[in-house]
């Protein structure tokens, strides 16, 4: 089953001090051991790079440029990376119109656009409930990948 890695899951993965670090490293292990197929799209790589270059004490990572440069490089190489499809912005705003999306959850909704273009069926977050009520979408907790308890319903 191909899977989304959400950019939440990148975060933790890239500071190990961090108490949600093990979870999200044994959910990719599982994953990677079924020898399922885990993805990343543009978005997911802006949305670490903002998270990652701001100040800690506005919840970030702290970290410079060039550090999270060469956290962008581990991740693609880590990771197959697709590009935008040329569809994304028809199929975002069928997304956010049919379902009433608003405010900041409509980014959110850029990822499910993503993966129904691209025929990634799975989506790995910590924040289920941001993505709940997208048909087509299964949301997997990393708690739950051992097992593959999906999220589903509004």
């Amino acid at each position: 089953m191909p899977h989304l890695a959400d950019g939440n899951l990148l975060l933790r993965l890239a500071e190990p001090a961090h108490p949600m670090h093990p979870e999200a490293l044994q959910a990719l292990e599982t994953l990677l051991d079924r020898e399922e197929d885990i993805f990343l799209v543009p978005q997911n790589l802006m949305e670490f790079w903002v998270v990652a270059t701001r100040p800690r004490e506005r919840n970030g990572l702290g970290l410079n440029a060039a550090q999270a440069e060469a956290e962008l490089v581990r991740l693609e190489a880590q990771f197959t990376f697709l590009p935008d499809p040329p569809d994304l912005y028809r199929q975002w705003r069928l997304l956010v119109t049919t379902h009433g999306v608003v405010g900041v959850r409509a980014h959110d909704v850029r990822l499910v656009a993503a993966m129904r273009l691209h025929g990634i069926t799975h989506l790995l977050t910590f924040n289920v409930d941001d993505f709940r009520g997208f048909d087509a979408v299964t949301v997997v907790h990393p708690g739950d990948a051992q097992g593959h308890q999906p999220v589903t319903g509004p």
